[in-house]
């Protein structure tokens, strides 16, 4: 049992990490971004690339990963998706998932379609015994970083001065101008950090998630699961839900597995039939 748990919630805040973005996105940006999943595998394949040909520590490649994959997000926030914000959500998913298979495809060329893990260092495999179990630290590496993440990214969205300016600009753009705030800034931002997150994200859970070209369209689906339970616009929201669904899912993969992935979304259906606006999203 303590397994279970343990391994759920470690599955939990690697689907936080890289579902936050999309729900801040969605919910205070009013983006409906389904190429997100794109900078997380690219957030890997850095690792992927900075240990196996240079030799940089993975420690080293956390950073290396998030700053790679925001500044990514940052050039193709003002190059193209500035451009998108006005138009309706037919148009963001459709020129969304142009980039996913764009992204697919170029994974496929540059890096080959095999899948792709990195030795963790002997750091990480170590174990640690924790009431009836053990648990390596690379996992407990993951819930540590996660967490702390998110209380930061609650703080920030709820106690800065960017997080108010960030929700006037979302509930009235031309009055926020008029205000001074500078609010293309402010999207392009935030937009680069919820990128980089996904790029952490995607390095951090390469040894949980593994890594090919089609990991964008194979992990999109749970991203969108765990925006729809936990409702847009939050950090806590996503976060709830991310537990819920990464343990009930580990726990019907060890109990059940004959019922493969249909635990998941039978918990998101029983979510949605109580909370149609999720878990923690106000209705409207």
């Amino acid at each position: 049992m303590t397994t279970v748990l343990l391994d759920g919630i470690a599955y939990g805040m690697i689907l936080f990490l890289m579902a936050v973005g999309l729900s801040v996105t969605m919910g205070l940006m009013n983006l409906v971004n389904l190429a997100h999943g794109a900078f997380a595998m690219l957030g890997g394949y850095v690792t992927v690339v900075s240990i196996e040909r240079f030799g940089i520590s993975y420690f080293l490649c956390l950073p290396l990963a998030f700053l790679v994959a925001a500044i990514f997000g940052l050039v193709l926030e003002r190059l193209l998706y500035r451009r998108i914000y006005e138009r309706d959500h037919l148009d963001q998913v459709t020129f969304t998932i142009g980039l996913v298979f764009m992204a697919i495809a170029s994974a496929d060329w540059l890096m080959g379609a095999q899948q792709r893990l990195v030795e963790l260092p002997e750091l990480l495999r170590m174990r640690i015994p924790i009431l009836d179990t053990s648990l390596s630290l690379y996992r407990l590496l993951v819930i540590g970083v996660c967490a702390v993440l998110a209380l930061a990214l609650q703080l920030l969205l709820v106690r800065t001065r960017l997080g108010m300016q960030l929700r006037a600009a979302v509930d009235d753009r031309r009055v926020a101008r008029g205000l001074g705030i500078p609010v293309p800034r402010i999207f392009a931002a935030v937009f680069a950090f919820g990128c980089g997150l996904a790029g952490l994200a995607g390095a951090l859970g390469i040894e949980v998630l593994g890594l090919d070209p089609s990991f964008p369209l194979r992990w999109i689906v749970y991203f969108l699961l765990v925006v729809a339970v936990g409702g847009t616009g939050t950090v806590s929201g996503p976060f709830f839900a991310s537990l819920l669904l990464g343990i009930a899912d580990v726990a019907i993969r060890y109990w059940l597995p004959e019922l493969g992935a249909f635990a998941i979304y039978a918990v998101m259906v029983v979510v949605l039939v109580l909370r149609p606006h999720g878990l923690f999203a106000r209705a409207g």
